[in-house]
C-alpha cells in the first residue's frame, strides 16, 4: 500500500528535472503524474473483480510484478514516450494492488474492533505515502537525480512479492462456474478512462474544444452502455445491489471529496515550497516532514478512535479539525511567509487526512460480503481516482486565474494568491463533506 501510494507524488518535485532531460514542454510535463492517474483510475473497478474471481494473492502478486517491470522502464526511459508508457503500466499494476490488499485486510480480519485496527495500519501507510512521496522524491532527486524516484520502486515491489509469497496464504482454485463480465469490464474500464482523461486534460486542450467534449461524451456513452450490459448480465462485473449498502455510498462520496480536497492540498504545497519560496527539491521534501508525521499518527490511530467513538462522530472531527486547517493554511500563505507560520495550519490539516483516510474504507468494507469486498474496494477506489481528477481541474483554474503573462516577482505574487484561493476552496470542499456526513446521519437515523 506504501509502494502504491507514495508513488502518486514521488515525482512531483521530480518535475523540473525530468523535463529538462527528456524535453518535455511546459503543457505536457503534468502528463508524467497524469498518465498515472489516468490509467489506475480507469481499471480499479477490473482489478477490484479479479481480485475476487482470480484470487486476491495472486492479482496482489501480478500487480506488483506490473509495477517493478514499469518503474524499471521509467527509471531507464530515454525519451517522453517511453516515459509516458511506463507510467500508464505503473498505474495499471496499482489497479491491481491497491484493491486485493483493501480486500485482504477486510476479508483476513472481522468486521469491528480487529478490522478497524489493521485497516487504521493499512491506512496510515496509505495516506503517510502520499505525503513521503513528496519526501522521498525530493531527497531521492538531490542525491542521485530523477531517475532514483522510478528505480526505488523495484527493490521495494520485489520485496513485497518476496513477502506475499511467503506471509499470505495461498488462494484457493478458482471456480470454473464463475464467469467473467469481460464486456462489462471494457465498458467500464473504457468510460472511466476517458472521463479522467478528459478531467486531466481539459485544461491544456479547451474545456469547450471539441476533443474534450467528444472524449467526456464518449466516456458517458459506455458508461451507459456499461449499466445495459450489467442489468443483462447473470453475472455481473458490479453486482447494483451492492450499491444499496448506505455505508459503502457514504464512503464513495467522502473518497471522491477527499482526493478533491485533501489530496489536492499536497500538490499545491509542493508547488507553493519550490515555485513561491524557492526551495528546492531537497528543502520541499524536508518541508513535508511535519504533515508525514501527524499523517501517519492519525491515521493509525483512526481505526481506535473509530472503535471507541464511533464512524461517523470520528468522521465529522475529522473533517471539521481538517476545515480548520485549510483555512489556516490559505489565510496564511503569501510570498514571505515563514515555514513556522504554515504549521498549525498544516498539523490541523493532516489530522484530517489521515483519519478520513483510515475511517472511509472502514466505512467501505462495512456490510459487505466477503467475496464482494475486491469490487467493493475497487469501487470506493475508482471514485478517489475521479475525485482526484476533477478536483485537480478544477483547483488548478482557481489558483491559475490572474497568472497568465507575468513572470519574475509578479508571478510570483499571483502564484501565492492563486493557491491561497486554492485552498480556500479545499476548505469548503471539506466542509460539503462534513455537511453530507451529518446529513447522512440524520437520515439513517430517521430525524
Amino acid at each position: 500500500m506504501l509502494i502504491v501510494s507514495l508513488d502518486q507524488y514521488i515525482v512531483v518535485v521530480a518535475l523540473p528535472d525530468i523535463a529538462r532531460d527528456l524535453g518535455y514542454s511546459p503543457q505536457s510535463l503534468q502528463s508524467v503524474v497524469s498518465a498515472y492517474a489516468i490509467a489506475s483510475s480507469g481499471f480499479l473497478l477490473l482489478g477490484g473483480r479479479a481480485s475476487d474471481l482470480l484470487g486476491r494473492r495472486r492479482v496482489l502478486i501480478a500487480g506488483l510484478f506490473l509495477y517493478l517491470a514499469a518503474s524499471l522502464a521509467g527509471g531507464l526511459a530515454s525519451s517522453v514516450i517511453e516515459q509516458l508508457i511506463a507510467r500508464a503500466v505503473q498505474g495499471l499494476g496499482g489497479a491491481l494492488v491497491f484493491p486485493s490488499t483493501l480486500a485482504l485486510i477486510n476479508v483476513l480480519f472481522p468486521e469491528g474492533a480487529a478490522r478497524n485496527r489493521a485497516l487504521g495500519i493499512w491506512a496510515g501507510s496509505g495516506a503517510a505515502g502520499l505525503v513521503i512521496g513528496v519526501l522521498l522524491g525530493g531527497a531521492l532527486t538531490s542525491a542521485f537525480g530523477w531517475r532514483a524516484v522510478f528505480l526505488v520502486n523495484v527493490p521495494l515491489a520485489g520485496l513485497a512479492v518476496v513477502a506475499a509469497l511467503a506471509l499470505i496464504d495461498r488462494d484457493p482454485p478458482m471456480e470454473r462456474q464463475r464467469s467473467f463480465d469481460l464486456p462489462g469490464a471494457v465498458s467500464v474500464t473504457g468510460a472511466v478512462t476517458l472521463i479522467v482523461l478528459a478531467l486531466v486534460e481539459g485544461p491544456g486542450f479547451g474545456w469547450l474544444s471539441p476533443v474534450t467534449i467528444a472524449i467526456l461524451i464518449s466516456g458517458l456513452l459506455l458508461g451507459l452502455a456499461f449499466i445495459v450490459i450489467e442489468n443483462r448480465s447473470p453475472a455481473p462485473l458490479l453486482p447494483f445491489a451492492l450499491l444499496r449498502n448506505p455505508s459503502l455510498m457514504l464512503s464513495v462520496i467522502t473518497a471522491a471529496l477527499f482526493m478533491a480536497t485533501f489530496g489536492a492540498l499536497l500538490y499545491f504545497l509542493s508547488i507553493f515550497f519550490q515555485d513561491v519560496l524557492r526551495y528546492d527539491a531537497l528543502l520541499t521534501g524536508l518541508a513535508f516532514l511535519v504533515p508525514t508525521v501527524i499523517v501517519v499518527l492519525s491515521s493509525t490511530l483512526a481505526g481506535r478512535a473509530a472503535t471507541q467513538f464511533g464512524l461517523r462522530t470520528t468522521m465529522i472531527w475529522a473533517l471539521a479539525t481538517g476545515a480548520i486547517g485549510a483555512l489556516a493554511i490559505g489565510f496564511t500563505l503569501s510570498p514571505d511567509v515563514s515555514f513556522l507560520a504554515l504549521v498549525p495550519g498544516l498539523i490541523l490539516v493532516s489530522i484530517g487526512d489521515g483519519v478520513i483516510f483510515t475511517t472511509m474504507f472502514i466505512a467501505a468494507a462495512t456490510g459487505v460480503p466477503d467475496d464482494e469486498q475486491g469490487i467493493a474496494s475497487g469501487i470506493v477506489s475508482t471514485a478517489s481516482g475521479i475525485g482526484a481528477a476533477l478536483g485537480l481541474a478544477v483547483l488548478v483554474l482557481i489558483a491559475n486565474q490572474g497568472t497568465e503573462g507575468l513572470d519574475g516577482e509578479a508571478l510570483r505574487h499571483a502564484m501565492a494568491d492563486g493557491i491561497s484561493r486554492a485552498a480556500y476552496a479545499i476548505a469548503a470542499g471539506i466542509l460539503l463533506m462534513l455537511v453530507i456526513l451529518i446529513a447522512f446521519r440524520r437520515s439513517a437515523s430517521g430525524t
